[in-house]
């Protein structure tokens, strides 16, 4: 017995040992933030502090700059990063949700379902890379460089996948009993899909906005190379933070703070929808 509650205790001191670890492993990049954003250039660069008070005499001086010089085109960043995820979101899920229901209701002659299903996620495992001048060829034939379209397209394109396939498990999960009830009463397929299956998958379609947008968001590649001004988001403002001197980590430090904030909120705002579309039918009665 005693032996018993020893290895159960040595289990639970493992098992926190390991939370803890992993939690500051995940949280220390936004403590160094946070820190950093109150240091004086001087400090960043003479030596490593991190406790503020006793290291080093926290200042205000790197936010009142970017309110006072840099804010104009950090506010442009933000507003271009939050039209651009909004919009490939919007894209992706619209598409992504029809093409689930598809690929989980209907089977096409000459095409395997699962070979789809594959296609669609071999578009996350394509290196970004490889498709980039590909699509800046595109969007220079069609007029759209620097253009907050050109870039809604092209994350619309690479974050679809993460609806195509949660939406797909979804609505294999759902019974077609309610949606053939539907028919006989005289409804059609897009209205069953419209009124039943929908709503009742609301929980899954909201997980999947998130993730799509939270890839959206962090694009960077794409951003790089297709905008030039008007239409940069805050990826790109945050990696042109350079002086001759080196990189200006205190400005690197308050964008990055500027950007984890939308979708920091949108995440807890719809967190309980995230966990209960992620593991939707998961359990079975």
């Amino acid at each position: 017995m005693k032996r018993h509650k020893l290895g159960r205790t040595l289990k639970n001191i493992l098992l926190w040992a390991v939370i803890i670890v992993a939690t500051a492993w995940v949280v220390f990049p936004f403590y160094w933030a946070i820190v950093t954003s109150f240091k004086a250039p001087s400090v960043i660069l003479s030596k490593p502090s991190l406790i503020p008070f006793l290291q080093f005499q926290p200042t205000l001086v790197n936010w009142q700059s970017e309110f006072t010089n840099r804010w104009p085109e950090i506010s442009r960043a933000l507003l271009n990063s939050i039209i651009i995820s909004l919009g490939a979101t919007l894209l992706a899920i619209v598409f992504g949700t029809l093409a689930g229901y598809g690929l989980a209701r209907f089977r096409f002659y000459g095409w395997q379902n699962k070979d789809i299903t594959l296609w669609f996620l071999s578009q996350r495992f394509l290196p970004p890379m490889v498709t980039v001048i590909p699509f800046f060829l595109m969007m220079q034939f069609l007029k759209l460089l620097d253009t907050r379209l050109a870039l809604i397209l092209a994350n619309a394109t690479f974050t679809m996948p993460f609806a195509v396939l949660i939406m797909r498990d979804v609505f294999k999960e759902l019974p077609i009993e309610m949606e053939e009830s539907a028919w006989v009463d005289g409804a059609s397929r897009f209205q069953s899909f419209l009124r039943i299956a929908l709503p009742l998958s609301a929980p899954a379609v909201a997980a999947a906005a998130v993730i799509c947008f939270a890839f959206s968001w962090n694009e960077f590649i794409f951003a790089l190379i297709l905008t030039l001004r008007n239409a940069q988001p805050i990826t790109v403002v945050i990696a042109g933070v350079s002086h001759t001197q080196g990189i200006q980590f205190w400005f690197v430090a308050t964008r990055l703070l500027f950007a984890i904030l939308p979708p920091t909120l949108l995440a807890l705002t719809a967190q309980r929808y995230i966990v209960r579309g992620l593991t939707f039918g998961a359990v079975k009665g």
